[in-house]
């Protein structure tokens, strides 16, 4: 538990379970101010946490079995937003818990809501946690708060709240190399909304838990992909390109199906020509054939990823060419090599992909470059090695 000064204790006991019924609701007789300026005053402000139990991490975890699932952490980060104004309110922490929604919130109703996911790492040398271009999170979330008609917090605003939330959970911060805190922006219209119309009010959170591998088989352990050929994850004009909630649900048929099978994850083909590869249900894809790395162009149906644009950087600097492009269920097929890469994957080797009943397989293990960009990028966000690209951002 983090050490608060008695004061504060004293408070959050007094007002924990009143903020957090707070949170969303609705002014009931146009009372949205007063009930903004209550929820705000109401917060206790823990901009300075005593980290005095810092050393007491994370209760009874098994950090060496830590998998990709939720554990409740202390505090989450709320701040609040009237679409009147556009402008986020100054943010506070408030203990982790249940929020209030109205039944015609506008993310209930209209699906309007975007999510981010950016991970906290602890320092090898104990000198604090490591974030890694927390920046580029603030500006995919502002890309697609402008597609779907709402207001975003500034980069600014951003950043400090992650570190924010951070600092307050530090004790969930796994142990060097064995895993990472994984933080979850959110933004959603939490406003009362009946028609079809952008919500009147707009809630943004953060909240975080520690985590492992995504996928079961391990840390760099190669994965099995199905192509999907039925559904499709997105089509030019639609949502593919920016991090909606609504991106998501949409993928779980096809992807519980192909884990029936025995499959990790499902890749998608483009909904037009059904023959262009796009991606799986929550990662970017690149394929290499001899010197030639290639990975499908992000034109508005594929998501513009921060791991999948730093390996880019990382290959290019290794004399790899580089090709962002259409690419092909023949150029997959025919690749020497194929990954994945993500914020929650990492990177990611793929093994085999089954396409059409034909199962392909691929170069996997240590002498590859999969491996090679994998060490080169967690070493960078651990703080390992010498960030020469500006790309991390140290919380001490």
């Amino acid at each position: 538990m983090l050490c608060l000064p008695a004061s504060m204790r004293m408070g959050m006991r007094s007002i924990g379970a009143h903020s957090m019924s707070l949170l969303d609701m609705q002014g009931r007789s146009g009372g949205g101010s007063l009930l903004q300026s209550r929820w705000q005053s109401s917060l206790p402000q823990l901009d300075r946490v005593d980290r005095c139990d810092e050393e007491n991490t994370g209760g009874d975890i098994d950090w060496d079995n830590l998998g990709f699932g939720l554990t409740p952490t202390d505090y989450m980060y709320v701040m609040r937003c009237p679409q009147a104004s556009g402008v986020f309110a100054r943010g506070e922490l408030s203990r982790y818990g249940n929020v209030e929604l109205s039944p015609s919130s506008g993310v209930l109703n209209y699906g309007q809501g975007l999510f981010e996911g950016l991970k906290a790492y602890r320092r090898a040398d104990g000198a604090g946690y490591m974030l890694f271009r927390p920046e580029e999170n603030a500006r995919r979330m502002q890309a697609g708060a402008e597609r779907m008609c709402m207001p975003a917090p500034s980069v600014e605003q951003f950043v400090h709240a992650v570190k924010q939330t951070v600092l307050a959970n530090t004790r969930w911060v796994p142990p060097q190399g064995k895993g990472a805190l994984y933080i979850r922006p959110l933004l959603i219209g939490s406003g009362a909304i009946l028609g079809l119309a952008p919500a009147p009010e707009y809630t943004f959170m953060i909240y975080a838990s520690p985590v492992g591998t995504y996928f079961k088989e391990g840390i760099m352990s190669a994965i099995h992909l199905l192509v999907e050929e039925e559904f499709h994850r997105a089509m030019p004009g639609g949502t593919g390109g920016v991090k909606t909630i609504t991106n998501y649900a949409p993928v779980l048929k096809a992807q519980m199906d192909a884990k029936s099978k025995g499959f990790a994850d499902v890749l998608y083909l483009d909904s037009v020509h059904k023959r262009y590869v796009e991606e799986a249900s929550s990662c970017n894809l690149f394929v290499l054939k001899g010197g030639t790395l290639a990975t499908p162009a992000t034109a508005g149906t594929i998501l513009p990823g921060i791991t999948r644009r730093s390996i880019i950087e990382l290959a290019r600097d290794r004399g790899y060419r580089v090709e962002e492009r259409l690419v092909s269920i023949d150029d997959l097929v025919g690749a020497d090599e194929v990954f994945c890469t993500g914020t929650a994957v990492g990177v990611t080797p793929v093994s085999t992909v089954t396409y059409k009943g034909t199962r392909y397989e691929f170069r996997t293990g240590e002498d590859t470059l999969s491996r090679k960009l994998y060490d080169t990028l967690t070493s960078i966000q651990m703080g390992l090695a010498e960030d020469k690209k500006g790309w991390t951002v140290a919380i001490d």
